[in-house]
């Protein structure tokens, strides 16, 4: 029977951290706010983007709120159609995918990146045709709410126990646990594996041999 395998983007599909952290830097010194501590931005990277810069600014003003906002999409925009954004695929990355869908897994993705965002990084590296279900930022509550999975199976037609979320985040996994689909954690993101576990990853994977061991561990 078929299965469906969900992908988080951002530090599971592809490092964007040192775009992110530039692109917010940026954003904040638009706002008149104070830089931000790159490693608490790594944190938030998978929440929709209004609501990372609540968590990154809770004493900001609202109207600073959205200048940022303004200003990081237009950064990031820039630094895309300008050739100098950086989001490369974790090496043997590619090759997972392929081999899953060889082996008949439908694909999927749930990021907090926005739709355009998305299609472009996919686009990049030449895998969205692997993919029969993409979802984001755009049209969805931010995660950890479910509603991302929810439109992702119903989309690919799989029921939530035949699917797999991976991600690296603990919004991700909380994501999966509250839409009833297994939850894999993978160490090379920007979350530790000690906080995925404890949010309700089943097993975090250190290596790509080892997510695909995990993944196709209950076909």
């Amino acid at each position: 029977m078929t299965r469906l395998v969900i992908f988080d983007c951002d530090g599971t599909l592809v490092d964007g951290q040192a775009a992110i952290c530039d692109t917010m830097a940026e954003a904040f010194a638009a706002a008149k706010l104070p830089p931000p501590d790159r490693n608490e931005v790594r944190r938030m990277v998978g929440l929709s983007l209004p609501q990372a810069l609540r968590r990154l600014a809770p004493d900001a003003q609202e109207d600073q709120h959205l200048v940022a906002l303004e200003a990081y999409k237009t950064g990031y925009r820039d630094r895309r159609t300008s050739g100098l954004l950086e989001e490369p695929l974790y090496d043997g990355m590619a090759a997972l995918i392929e081999r899953l869908a060889a082996a008949g897994w439908l694909l999927g993705v749930a990021t907090g990146k926005s739709d355009r965002g998305l299609h472009a990084c996919l686009d990049t590296h030449g895998i969205k045709h692997h993919f029969t279900t993409l979802q984001g930022a755009d049209r969805h509550p931010s995660k950890p709410h479910p509603a991302m999975l929810e439109v992702a199976l119903a989309e690919a037609g799989i029921a939530p126990s035949r699917s797999v979320m991976v991600g690296d985040t603990s919004f991700d996994m909380e994501m999966a646990r509250a839409a009833g689909v297994r939850a894999i954690g993978v160490a090379w993101g920007y979350h530790e594996p000690r906080e995925l576990l404890e949010a309700g990853a089943e097993c975090v994977a250190e290596t790509m041999e080892q997510l695909e061991e995990m993944i196709c561990a209950a076909r």
